[in-house]
């Protein structure tokens, strides 16, 4: 390969190295893909959302019968605990008997929830139509809220999102709204309504003397699941980003502090430059914290910026397993790792002249014609000025001609002056002809 000295502001010999000549990674132990430790995390959680995730792991973990059976039995186990005779059955169904008999519907269990269920929506309707009879507002404002309370414990979140959302006319102080508008999030999220989201933010951001440094956290994660899910993922890194480190286990019943990390991490270094990545997430002391706790996506990210590519694309392949088990990251992996890698081609190809394609693709670990077709997709889309001899299997660089844009810059800047020019001698000749114009006149 020749080095272009001018475009080059990496580390050449790093990136030169890179692949399987990096005395450091021999001594890097790389992440197993071993199976998902369902219980150990699934503890990340709490509420509903760990019910929500077991059945997804179960649903999506394909062939593998024993962590569908441990997921579901799990399920099992959190439902019970709760109200929602609705998820139990679905839950039994898919077992199918599969667990043995104390994971069969328990039809006992099923009748005391819903009579019990009958009698406190029956206290809850009498104690709402005399607190309306009464026009108490923040009575009122209970009301619904309760009522919002018991059916997201009984699995009816449509109706529980209406009755969080009916508080709003009722809400006499800011602390009220930041409540209705964290309570219509957490709903939304769990009924996969993102698009919701992002207005009850704003409005919940209104009310700054209402907001403490946990609440502003929930509200920086709940703002990047919804820009996840739009699949807006610069933005979406930037609110992980900007997410405090005392949300701690606060908002378990929607996320963790290492899916901050992990979402934060993946979607910065898929849409980040190496500027912003270094300052807003390697230098970042704040999203350290987070980092920390996921330490191979801290890691990938130190590759990537070092030039390790091979390194960083080895962890991420080992990561890809259970990323696509997690409920909200699962349909963006495929697309986030494809724009890590096409930004790891492009870096690796910017400070050449040439670059010889079978150097390269060992330092990606993969075919020369695998390679040669991922750089020609890049060239056609204009991420990548090159051209490939397919021949010598070389891609060399066109890099802009500085010296002749150096002299049109000069040219250009010459015919300038030479108009500024005329213009002067012209309105010096002007004034001058209307200077004797006038001095003759007096005469006369």
């Amino acid at each position: 390969m020749d080095t272009d000295e001018d475009t080059s502001a990496l580390n050449v010999d790093e990136i030169y190295a890179n692949g399987a000549d990096d005395d450091n990674s021999t001594h890097r132990q790389i992440i197993s893909a071993d199976q998902l430790d369902i219980e150990a995390y699934i503890n990340l959680y709490s509420g509903r959302t760990r019910i929500s995730r077991l059945l997804f792991i179960a649903s999506n973990c394909g062939d593998n019968l024993t962590m569908q059976l441990e997921a579901l039995r799990m399920a099992f186990d959190e439902i019970k605990k709760g109200e929602d005779t609705i998820l139990m059955r679905e839950v039994v169904k898919k077992i199918n008997g599969r667990l043995g008999s104390n994971y069969t519907l328990d039809e006992a269990w099923c009748d005391a929830i819903v009579k019990k269920a009958d009698l406190k929506k029956e206290k809850l309707d009498a104690e709402l139509t005399s607190y309306r009879t009464n026009l108490i507002k923040e009575s009122i404002r209970m009301g619904y809220s309760d009522f919002g309370d018991f059916y997201y414990a009984h699995g009816q979140l449509g109706d529980a999102f209406k009755n969080y959302v009916r508080t709003r006319d009722y809400c006499t102080t800011s602390k009220h709204i930041v409540y209705m508008c964290m309570s219509a999030i957490l709903v939304s999220i769990e009924m996969g309504q993102f698009p919701h989201i992002s207005s009850y933010v704003s409005k919940a951001e209104q009310s700054v003397e209402s907001l403490d440094t946990i609440a502003t956290a929930k509200l920086r994660c709940a703002a990047g699941l919804s820009n996840l899910f739009a699949k807006k993922y610069k933005l979406a890194a930037r609110k992980f980003i900007e997410t405090s480190p005392e949300l701690g286990s606060h908002y378990n019943e929607v996320i963790s502090s290492q899916d901050v990390a992990m979402y934060g991490g993946l979607c910065a270094l898929a849409t980040f430059d190496r500027a912003e990545l270094k300052s807003k997430v390697i230098d970042n002391t704040v999203f350290r914290n987070f980092l920390e706790l996921v330490p191979e996506v801290r890691e990938l990210i130190n590759d990537f910026y070092s030039s390790r590519y091979a390194l960083c694309l080895e962890y991420l392949g080992n990561l890809k397993s259970n990323l696509l088990l997690d409920i909200h990251l699962h349909s963006h992996v495929e697309a986030l790792y494809d724009q890590i890698r096409q930004k790891a081609l492009i870096q690796y190809t910017l400070p050449f002249v040439s670059v010889d394609l079978n150097m390269m693709s060992n330092a990606f670990k993969t075919t020369v014609a695998g390679l040669q077709k991922e750089l020609e997709t890049l060239i056609t889309d204009n991420q990548i000025q090159a051209r490939i001899d397919s021949h010598s299997k070389v891609l060399y660089a066109r890099h802009a001609d500085l010296r002749n844009a150096t002299f049109q810059r000069v040219l250009e800047t010459g015919r300038a002056f030479d108009r500024d020019l005329q213009s002067m001698f012209l309105r010096s000749s002007i004034i001058k002809h209307e200077s004797l114009h006038r001095s003759r006149s007096r005469k006369l």
